[in-house]
């Protein structure tokens, strides 16, 4: 089949013919018809097999008829990142460049000013982030009430950074007679509950299983006994084995990671540059400029590039740090091997990233060979299974060790009583030595600390000085006793 089978106007044809494409991916040769029909789409496919164009495609074609209100968006596209908005607004300027259609894209990071100015003079295609949509929709600067057609890509990123409240309301911004595509590249049953609630009668599409894997790409894990430092040396000498990589991406979880392997590898000769959320969008665009023109060969970033990037020559995928999300392994190694063409994925993993290599195994359901490196040690699962074992116990034995510590201090506290006892004997054997000097002493403190504390609250109270005489029995009534309990009781 070729896209000309598919429906598509002449302009729309040439256009993809410029790109490079002549067959449809199986998720466009299946989505394409049923959008152009109008009816709501819920479509999963792993990433890199052209989901973008098989919603990018119907729309341009259906949007090419009709004109666009100020401030009323004919279309919305909701991503989760900028970086995948960007990718989109480019497939929409390579597939629409003999069409008149309008765009504006809503993201984080960009003038306001700029965006309210394409708000205003109306637009066909709208392509934002929830955060900037929802941020503008509140200042009065855009209205939904003219959509009819909403599409929600990578719908399962949605759920992961936390946006599914805000899609929510923005969904219930829209009219409620429109067109809903839903495309995401795993179908978790939470995501099957959120596209119950949005989508009517739709029409599944799934070309591939679950959290499944490229075949085009050749996967390795490499496991070495060590930290970060080793971590960094066997990096190195497995890109030294590969030769010369003409373009590779490597992943880090955390940002503090990436800008330390950044700046090891500029370091030790080779061309690499960060990329992750801290970064300013224009320091963000112009690295992924840099590295789509070649002049960069290394691309250290987070899972913030791990989806959105359409890079197709991508030979290597590294994954320095295990994903913490097993599905995220799917989206990274999908960086390379796209469009059919052969990469590579390397991952390297320490002991302590056992649970979560093995989570990884179980998502994609498939093995991955194991190699060692020359130089390093490595691990096996057992011991990985015993140290476990190990970590389990280390709070007991904490806990053990702060037991002995309480149990100490009552020891002391003991030993200190018992040398109270000792001393109380010793003066007692004193007393009965030295006579009555020793109790007249011991008697002598006795009194000094009763009458500091009776006399400071006499102090504060005000009241008389207490007289030398003994102290009445009666002491609820004070220094005072009522006449009647002096009188002279008379027994019968």
């Amino acid at each position: 089949m070729s896209f000309s089978d598919l429906g598509l106007n002449p302009k729309l044809l040439q256009a993809v013919e410029d790109v490079g494409y002549t067959t449809p991916t199986p998720i466009q040769e299946q989505a394409i018809p049923y959008v152009l029909m109008g009816r709501d789409v819920m479509g999963c496919a792993q990433t890199g097999t052209g989901k973008t164009a098989s919603f990018t495609l119907p729309m341009i074609e259906m949007l090419s008829s009709g004109r666009a209100r100020a401030r009323m968006p004919r279309s919305l596209i909701l991503t989760p990142t900028r970086e995948l908005a960007h990718q989109i607004s480019e497939n929409f300027e390579s597939y629409g460049k003999y069409s008149k259609l309008s765009k504006a894209l809503l993201i984080g990071g960009s003038s306001f000013a700029e965006q309210i100015k394409l708000l205003e003079r109306g637009v066909d295609v709208l392509i934002a982030t929830p955060g900037r949509l929802l941020d503008l929709f509140e200042r009065g600067k855009i209205m939904l009430v003219d959509t009819k057609l909403l599409v929600i890509d990578e719908a399962d990123r949605m759920l992961d950074m936390g946006f599914i409240p805000d899609v929510e309301k923005i969904v219930s911004l829209l009219p409620p007679l429109r067109q809903t595509l839903f495309f995401s590249a795993t179908m978790a049953p939470e995501i099957r509950k959120l596209s119950d609630k949005f989508l009517s009668n739709p029409k599944e599409i799934s070309v591939t299983k679950q959290a499944s894997t490229a075949e085009t790409v050749e996967q390795t894990i490499i496991k070495i006994d060590g930290g970060p430092k080793e971590k960094r040396e066997a990096l190195r000498q497995v890109m030294t084995g590969e030769g010369e990589i003409q373009s590779a991406i490597l992943f880090c979880n955390r940002k503090k990671d990436v800008d330390i392997l950044n700046k090891s590898l500029n370091v030790h000769g080779f061309s690499a540059a960060a990329l992750h959320g801290d970064m300013a969008q224009s320091s963000r665009m112009e690295t992924l400029s840099d590295f789509k023109e070649g002049k960069v060969k290394l691309l250290v970033c987070s899972d913030v590039a791990a989806r959105g990037l359409d890079i197709p020559a991508v030979s290597h995928v590294f994954n320095f740090d295990v994903p913490v999300n097993p599905e995220d392994y799917v989206h990274r190694i999908g960086r390379t091997g796209r469009a059919g063409r052969e990469g590579k994925a390397f991952t390297i993993a320490t002991i302590e990233d056992y649970k979560g290599l093995r989570n990884v195994l179980t998502t994609i359901n498939s093995g991955i060979p194991v190699v060692s490196l020359e130089g390093f040690e490595t691990w096996t699962d057992e011991e990985a299974a015993s140290l476990k074992g190990r970590r389990r116990r280390r709070p007991a034995k904490a806990t053990a060790k702060s037991s002995d510590a309480k149990e100490a201090k009552p020891s002391r506290r003991r030993k200190k009583s018992d040398d109270v006892a000792e001393d109380d004997s010793t003066d007692t054997a004193a007393s009965s030595d030295a006579g009555n000097g020793a109790d007249e002493k011991r008697s002598a403190k006795k009194p000094t600390r009763t009458a500091r504390r009776k006399t400071k609250p006499t102090a504060v109270i005000g009241e008389r000085e207490p007289s030398s005489e003994p102290s009445n029995p009666t002491s609820s009534f004070g220094d005072h006793t009522p006449a009647f309990i002096l009188r002279e009781a008379k027994v019968a």
